[in-house]
């Protein structure tokens, strides 16, 4: 069975809640989805929302270097995403990787008619995913949180990181609204600086945090290598953790953090993130499978590979719920805040035009 067609379109979807986080400010999704159709009716797709505020990759790099690189899947034997790592390792752009790569993990596990996580090694059957709260004042973090855990929602995520006193005041609020029984986690998207960090995770003790993800900016995590173990177990690693090599370098002691946040999109799809969990899970770090705003194919993808790793313990799987529009149906459910696989061959995903 061979790849009989490969294309590629760019897609931009507005959202219906634009937010924000420390930084910048975020009302449109562009995205890029692949196409993969092999001899009869077996169809792999593939989607990523390039972000440049991630890694410096556009839609416009991801659709240039995919149209180059499509050429060379063409006429190829339908075979396990290795087989096609020449060409993947080819695309600069990490979108443009993540994007073939996803589409490629698609069509074998559809070629093979099981779901992509039996493939990969099925250890979870389902997990809650958060739900993020942007950067707001205090009434409206209340109002989403509220609309939030009326919706099912056990785990809110909130963006923090552009004004420290407004945030321990947002988060002694919603702690208060939301009691014991709602989880919350923060994400400082490098918005803070090093003297900030311990009055944050003091903060994070008496609101009962479950992490602060990323409060300080790469150049001066080194400050966390010093902290003490309990400290550094509630800290996560997003913006400092893109490739292989970061994993590595995090994982060597005195480790920075003790949480990673793995999302396909920095580290270009399926295949590199399982080499980042499975440095992760040999370091005793646990994980949590993040997302940017994208296709329910991008979360399909991710799910698939965070239920069957080992070291997750969280997932951040909500990029879809605000499009305004989709391109892909299918994939998943998502029932009181708690997201679960169909069975259904590949991704379990299904192409629902531009």
């Amino acid at each position: 069975m061979k790849i009989t067609r490969a294309t590629v379109r760019g897609v931009d979807v507005p959202l219906t809640r634009p937010y924000a986080v420390a930084n910048h400010a975020t009302d449109t999704a562009s995205m890029v989805l692949v196409r993969l159709e092999a001899d009869g009716p077996l169809v792999g797709l593939g989607a990523a929302t390039p972000e440049p505020a991630v890694n410096g990759d556009t839609r416009d790099a991801a659709l240039a270097q995919l149209q180059q690189g499509l050429e060379r899947v063409c006429g190829r034997e339908v075979a396990p995403p290795a087989a096609f790592a020449d060409v993947v390792a080819g695309l600069r752009s990490p979108g443009a990787r993540m994007a073939l790569d996803v589409a490629l993990h698609d069509l074998w596990a559809r070629a093979a008619g099981k779901p992509l996580v039996e493939l990969l090694g099925r250890v979870h059957a389902a997990l809650p995913t958060s739900v993020t709260i942007g950067v707001c004042d205090v009434a409206a973090t209340l109002r989403d949180a509220a609309e939030y855990v009326g919706r099912g929602f056990s785990v809110l995520k909130v963006k923090i990181g552009e004004d420290f006193d407004l945030d321990l005041e947002r988060l002694a609020r919603l702690r208060e609204f939301v009691g014991p029984a709602v989880a919350i986690r923060v994400d400082g998207n490098v918005g803070y600086r090093p003297p900030q960090l311990l009055p944050l995770l003091r903060a994070a003790q008496t609101f009962d945090l479950e992490f602060v993800e990323q409060p300080l900016a790469t150049a001066d995590v080194l400050v966390q290598r010093g902290l003490p173990a309990p400290l550094v177990a509630k800290l996560m690693a997003d913006e400092s953790l893109h490739g292989i090599d970061d994993a590595q370098r995090l994982a060597a002691p005195p480790r920075p953090f003790g949480l990673w946040n793995i999302k396909l999109v920095k580290c270009g799809g399926i295949a590199p993130a399982r080499e980042i969990a499975a440095v992760a899970a040999g370091a005793g770090i646990g994980l949590m499978w993040g997302c940017m705003d994208e296709s329910r194919i991008a979360i399909a993808a991710a799910l698939h590979a965070a239920l069957a790793c080992p070291a997750t313990r969280f997932l951040d799987l909500d990029g879809h719920l605000d499009l305004a529009r989709d391109f892909a149906s299918g994939g998943f459910t998502l029932e009181r805040g708690v997201l679960r696989l169909l069975d259904a061959p590949g991704l379990g995903v299904r192409d629902e035009g531009p």
